[in-house]
């Protein structure tokens, strides 16, 4: 059953995630369990985002809609006190899900244990600070056990090529931002009658490699020949970015939830994801890793858009064995773009000292040593455990020259990065020209004043 509310009857505070369609005035939240697909995706009107939605409707393990049911109700309280019922079990589960020290949540809210412990109950302001400090939606806190919460997307992550543990909510926080800026730019691109991204869907798993590769190459115009003009592998990384853009997807890199620099992103939970839509194809990549890894991780998630399908993914240059064939794929794809095979082997000097052929080969490249040295693998110019030996020796340096630390960047210089540089010029250009509301605009771009709304789009170029 679809149920209209207007505006008012449904404060985001009371409510976890579902789409919203503006129709007459009202928001009517639609909760089809477990749609998850972008043509459902792209139905959030960018009329309004509410501040605690997301793209797609959650659902708790049973596919019921959990949206609805919770705008209804109210929080029970008792005749005496101001105190809220609340499961144990929920205050627990928000605890575990944060990922955040016992100690240090005990010290904030002193009667922890006893809200636990079912002993006693938290007010309706201690209920929402502990939401807050937990990352938890409040209106979670009315169910009357844990839901299961679920990746909205195929995860292809492993560990030891065995299963992950559950979805962070900084994960999952930052996955349904991402879909809400998709879902925006899908509208936006079609009510310009834009083309479909062609690389999206343009490869299959049986293609070789290396012909996906130069495909890529090709439409992306980041030949070995065009990385010449740039003076680092560094600055080529923001090459193959703003090419990725150029061609249609939103790349976006962050390594922090949003702009809250306390929710660091773990780049050992992941390393970048993608979610397809042949209007708005989106890469995100963990900028809390290193800058070695992003540039592979970058090339894999382009792997990823052009096998047409989304993905949360963890590439990793050390690891030899990828059980899954999609991710195999996509490493050997990602390798081929950045470092191709047959150049390397002509160019490769065997009786070279390593550290020093290394150093050459990534300024040729221009990419980083780690990617060099696993080509140097892939091309059978190296010994399974000789690579393993040479890939821990070399991972130390890296990380040693990256622990001596870059100055702190500019929000006006890193927040198109956060968020995709054309996302950001769409989004500012569309307010401009009142299509979409400064409401909106700030909401999606993670920005709370006007102030600093208006410099964004001056420092952009954008009127």
């Amino acid at each position: 059953m679809t149920v209209a509310w207007s505006i008012v009857d449904v404060p985001a505070v009371w409510v976890t995630r579902f789409d919203f369609v503006r129709t007459e005035g009202q928001i009517m939240p639609e909760c089809p369990a477990g749609d998850r697909s972008p043509a459902r995706a792209h139905q959030v009107r960018r009329s309004f985002v509410p501040t605690e939605c997301a793209a797609g409707a959650h659902t708790g393990g049973g596919g019921v809609a959990l949206g609805p049911r919770l705008a209804r109700s109210r929080p029970e309280r008792s005749a005496m006190t101001d105190q809220i019922d609340v499961a144990p079990s929920m205050l627990r589960w928000a605890r575990e899900r944060s990922g955040r020290p016992l100690n240090d949540l005990a010290a904030r809210f002193p009667r922890l244990a006893e809200w636990e412990s079912g002993a006693a109950s938290p007010t309706m302001r201690q209920l929402e600070d502990y939401a807050q400090a937990t990352y938890a939606p409040f209106g979670y806190f009315f169910l009357p056990e844990p839901p299961v919460e679920r990746l909205p997307i195929p995860d292809f992550r492993t560990v030891a090529n065995g299963p992950v543990r559950a979805p962070s909510p900084d994960l999952l926080d930052t996955i349904y931002a991402c879909e809400q800026r998709q879902a925006w730019y899908r509208q936006y691109a079609e009510e310009r009658d834009h083309r479909p991204v062609k690389l999206v869907g343009s490869q299959a798993i049986g293609v070789a490699p290396e012909i996906a590769a130069a495909a890529i190459r090709d439409v992306l115009g980041f030949s070995v020949a065009r990385r010449a003009d740039f003076p680092n592998w560094a600055r080529a990384f923001d090459g193959l970015r703003e090419h990725a853009e150029q061609a249609g997807i939103l790349v976006m890199i962050n390594g922090v939830v949003g702009n809250n620099t306390h929710r660091k992103l773990n780049p050992d939970e992941f390393r970048g994801f993608c979610l397809v839509d042949e209007y708005a194809p989106v890469v995100f990549v963990n900028g809390a890793d290193t800058k070695a890894a992003q540039i592979f991780t970058l090339a894999h998630e382009l792997a990823h858009v052009t096998l047409g399908g989304s993905a949360v993914s963890e590439p990793d240059l050390g690891r030899l064995d990828e059980g899954n064939d999609v991710e195999r794929w996509c490493n050997e794809v990602a390798a081929e773009l950045l470092v191709p095979a047959g150049s390397l082997r002509a160019e490769y000097e065997s009786g070279a000292d390593l550290t020093l052929e290394l150093d050459r080969l990534a300024r040729l490249y221009k990419v980083s040593t780690l990617v060099i040295l696993r080509r140097i693998r892939d091309a059978g110019l190296m010994t399974r455990g000789d690579f393993r030996a040479a890939y821990q020796t070399e991972l130390r340096r890296v990380l040693s020259l990256a622990a001596r630390g870059t100055p702190g960047g500019n929000f006006y210089a890193t927040k198109p990065m956060r968020v995709s540089r054309v996302f950001a010029r769409a989004l500012l250009t569309d307010t401009a020209e009142g299509r979409t509301t400064h409401r909106d605009a700030l909401r999606l771009l993670g920005i709370k004043k006007v102030s600093t709304f208006e410099e964004l789009g001056h420092r952009l170029g954008i009127a």
